[in-house]
C-alpha cells in the first residue's frame, strides 16, 4: 500500500482534473501540426526534455508506429518521460501495452506516473487491466485511487465477466473510501457498467450501494453522482427512492 504522506501524493484539489491538465501546453505550432515523423525521431533523442515532448505529442498524434517506443518509455529514468508515455499510450492504446503497464503500475515510485498509467490501462480496454486497476482502487493514493475507480468503467466495453469482477472493489471503494471524489467516480462507474448488466444478483448490489450512497453519504457530491447514476439506469427502485425523497422535500 503506497504512503498517503508520500511526496508523489498529488493535491486533492487536482485529482478531479483531466489525466493531462498538470502538462504544460505544447508550443502553439506544436499544438497546431505536429509532425509524426519529427516526433517519432524525437522518441529516441538522447535528451529527456526531448523524449518527454514527443511523448506528450502522441497525446494528441494517433500513430500506432509509436506504441513499441512509449512502451519503452514507460521505464525511463525520468519520470517526466514515464508519465508523458503513459498518456501517450492512452491515446494509441495497443494490448502489446497492457501488460508492460501493469507491471510499470506495480513499480513506479511515483503518484503522477502511476495515475497515468491507470488512465492507459482503462482506455486499453483489457481484460487483464481489472485486477491491477481493482487492487490501485483499494491501495494507492487518493489520486490514483479516483482514476482507478474511472478507469475500471472501461470493464463495459471489455466482456460480461469484466464488469462482473469490477462491480465488487467499485461497491467497496463508495461505501468506505475516505476520499469524497473517489466515492464520487466510483458512483459514476457503477452506473455506467450497470447499465451492461441483465437484473441479476451483482446488478441487485450495485444498486443497493448506489441507493445507499444517495440517501446516505454526507457529501452531497457523492449523493449526486448516485443519483444520476440512479437515474440513468432506470432502475425502478431507485427511481421510486428519488421520487419519494423529492416529495419529502429531502433535498
Amino acid at each position: 500500500m503506497y504512503d498517503e504522506d508520500d511526496l508523489s501524493l498529488l493535491d486533492i484539489e487536482v485529482e478531479l482534473e483531466s489525466p493531462l491538465d498538470r502538462m504544460e501546453p505544447l508550443a502553439e505550432s506544436e499544438v497546431a501540426k505536429p509532425d509524426p515523423e519529427v516526433m517519432l525521431a524525437l522518441l529516441e533523442n538522447a535528451q529527456p526534455q526531448q523524449r518527454m515532448l514527443a511523448a506528450r505529442a502522441f497525446c494528441d498524434i494517433e500513430d500506432a508506429r509509436a506504441t513499441p517506443h512509449l512502451i519503452r518509455l514507460l521505464t525511463d529514468t525520468c519520470p517526466l518521460v514515464r508519465v508523458s508515455a503513459a498518456y501517450g499510450i492512452g491515446r494509441n492504446p495497443s494490448d502489446d501495452a497492457v501488460e508492460p503497464l501493469i507491471a510499470q503500475l506495480n513499480r513506479d515510485w511515483n503518484g503522477y506516473v502511476r495515475k497515468g498509467v491507470v488512465w492507459a490501462l482503462g482506455n486499453c480496454r483489457d481484460r487483464r487491466s481489472l485486477a491491477p486497476l481493482a487492487d490501485a482502487l483499494r491501495t494507492d493514493i487518493s489520486a490514483v485511487r479516483l482514476w482507478a475507480a474511472s478507469a475500471l468503467a472501461q470493464m463495459a466495453e471489455v466482456s460480461y465477466e469484466a464488469i462482473i469482477g469490477a462491480i465488487p472493489p467499485l461497491i467497496e471503494a463508495l461505501v468506505k473510501d475516505p476520499v469524497a471524489p473517489v466515492r464520487s467516480n466510483s458512483a459514476w462507474a457503477i452506473g455506467q457498467l450497470c447499465r451492461e448488466l441483465p437484473s441479476n444478483i451483482v446488478y441487485g448490489t450495485a444498486i443497493d450501494a448506489l441507493i445507499q450512497a444517495f440517501a446516505e453519504d454526507q457529501d452531497l457530491g457523492v449523493r449526486e453522482d448516485a443519483k444520476a447514476s440512479l437515474l440513468g439506469v432506470g432502475d425502478p427502485r431507485g427511481l421510486q427512492l428519488i421520487e419519494t425523497l423529492e416529495q419529502e422535500g429531502w433535498f
